[in-house]
């Protein structure tokens, strides 16, 4: 088992930048794929990033490339998303979740049902 605890939301202004942490604990994390997705009221949770732990290869959401960066943290075992430029539609609950059970393509990691485990969640909001 992964345990995920996310830190990092907050209120910010539109234009500004946030930097969303995700802490994993409870197993080698080594062959783990972290992702991060989103979920605003009254919409579907979204894909947002992932990351392979031990290659440090990463996807994104083509909405949200060159904007949102995923990162990871070996020594700390924590996953970071930096937002930038942040929109206020950029509001929503963030998650962050991890895959380890079945070795999968890094393609298929955008699917919120391809992942094991998830964190509680932490609070984005964007002001206009």
């Amino acid at each position: 088992q992964v345990q995920l605890v996310e830190s990092g939301g907050g209120l910010v202004q539109a234009g500004g930048s946030l930097r969303l942490s995700c802490a994993a604990s409870g197993r080698t994390v080594s062959s783990v794929v972290m992702g991060w997705f989103r979920q605003a009221p009254g919409k579907e949770r979204e894909f947002v990033a992932a990351i392979r732990w031990n290659s440090g290869f990463t996807i994104y959401a083509d909405s949200l490339k060159g904007r949102f960066t995923i990162s990871r943290d070996n020594a700390k075992t924590t996953v970071y998303l930096q937002m930038n430029s942040l929109k206020p539609e950029d509001t929503a609950v963030y998650y962050c979740a991890a895959q380890w059970t079945t070795p999968r393509p890094m393609d298929t990691m955008m699917a919120a049902d391809n992942y094991d485990a998830w964190g509680q969640g932490t609070q984005v909001t964007v002001s206009s």
